[in-house]
């Protein structure tokens, strides 16, 4: 079977993470960059990474690359790429994302009329067509210019893998779901240990902590726009892939996750989501101030996305806030803390420094995942 070089975009600060995922699904690495990991893979390897990874953003298909410091090479790089190794003569293509960093090309919209028109002219000629009708599948072209170095793949994805398919309700500024998992995952919590949101909104953190307690993987259900594209991957293999990821799912798993929310009607929505997710019976939602943040029990983990004050009235409520957050920690005995926010001054509240601090994009914004670490449990 024909081997693949497959590009997984990410959040900027979480490669390491999306590394270790698409290493654990038995892949080898070529590359990792900011905001994205390059592995091999054959047409297997696109069902599983866009079922299975919980992280990405999506699954690119590399057709090419070239250096091209003028729209002439631009033209002519794009023109040679095997492109009617990948589109048949109905196929429906356009560039629909270009991205430039320190590159003499910058222009968005030209490099994608300018690609477009070389992508024709390369298969009119291979196809003998002097017109594409576009009547078929869909196969969008993402192109990225770094440093004049152009890098060219089809989307197998379409829809950004972050929407999984539960979360119908949301509420303002929710955090992504692959983010939500990547949180997770920085952390050393696992299904035996206690989880608490105490602000949970729409209920992203402890959905995705419960998909991974029952090990249901996030592409599970929803669709990808290659599952069109037949003559390059078969049925049989998202078949195979939907029946090895059926085999993983064990909804009678033990579990204590919780998340709170200060509105009754975030709760609502919260609960509304996990039921979409089939994983409401995993997590107890309910509605309670952080303030009243409590639990018998040791060992567990604090993962959150609390406020971030994006504006000057809600900004002044911020360090009462996080004040609070850091006292009803410090009174969890030998509990953990992971907590993601833009505010600046979260540690100086909190009071006290984080034991490690990542950087992390949530998208233009640049975030900070504090992590407060508590001690080890006893071995049992």
């Amino acid at each position: 079977m024909k081997t693949y070089e497959l590009i997984a975009p990410c959040h900027f600060g979480l490669e390491a993470v999306l590394k270790r995922e698409i290493i654990d699904l038995g892949y080898d690495i070529l590359q990792v960059e900011d905001g994205r990991v390059t592995f091999l893979g054959d047409a297997d390897a696109i069902c599983r990474a866009n079922i299975f990874l919980r992280t990405a953003e999506r699954i690119l298909l590399k057709v090419g690359s070239f250096h091209a410091e003028t729209f002439e090479e631009l033209f002519q790089g794009t023109k040679s790429l095997p492109w009617e190794e990948y589109i048949p003569k109905d196929g429906r293509f356009w560039v629909a994302k270009a991205a430039s960093v320190k590159s003499k090309l910058f222009s968005p919209s030209d490099i994608q009329s300018i690609m477009k028109k070389a992508m024709v002219e390369r298969m009119k000629q291979k196809y003998q067509l002097s017109w594409f009708e576009e009547t078929g599948e869909s196969y969008p072209v993402r192109v990225f210019l770094k440093k004049d170095d152009v890098t060219v793949a089809l989307d197998t994805t379409g829809e950004s893998l972050h929407k999984r398919g539960y979360r119908k309700f949301t509420a303002k500024a929710p955090i992504a779901e692959n983010l939500a998992a990547a949180l997770i995952m920085l952390s050393p919590w696992n299904k035996e240990r206690i989880l608490v949101d105490p602000f949970c909104g729409s209920g992203t953190i402890p959905i995705e902590a419960a998909l991974m307690a029952a090990g249901v993987a996030p592409g599970m259900n929803r669709s990808f726009l290659s599952e069109e594209w037949g003559h390059l991957i078969s049925r049989k293999d998202w078949y195979d892939t939907v029946d090895e990821a059926n085999e993983l799912v064990d909804f009678s798993v033990q579990v204590d996750i919780q998340g709170y929310d200060l509105s009754e009607d975030m709760v609502k929505i919260a609960r509304a989501n996990a039921k979409l997710a089939g994983v409401e019976h995993l997590i107890h939602f309910q509605r309670r101030d952080v303030a009243a943040l409590s639990h018998p029990k040791k060992y567990g983990f604090v993962i959150t996305n609390p406020p971030y004050g994006e504006r000057l009235e809600e900004k002044q409520a911020l360090p009462p806030l996080y004040t609070t957050i850091g006292e009803r920690f410090m009174s969890l005995d030998s509990w953990s803390m992971y907590l993601i926010t833009s505010y600046e001054e979260a540690e100086k509240y909190i009071g006290r420094k984080a034991d490690k601090n990542r950087k992390i994009y949530n998208g233009m914004m640049k975030t900070y995942l504090y992590q407060f670490m508590g001690p080890r449990p006893p071995k049992k």
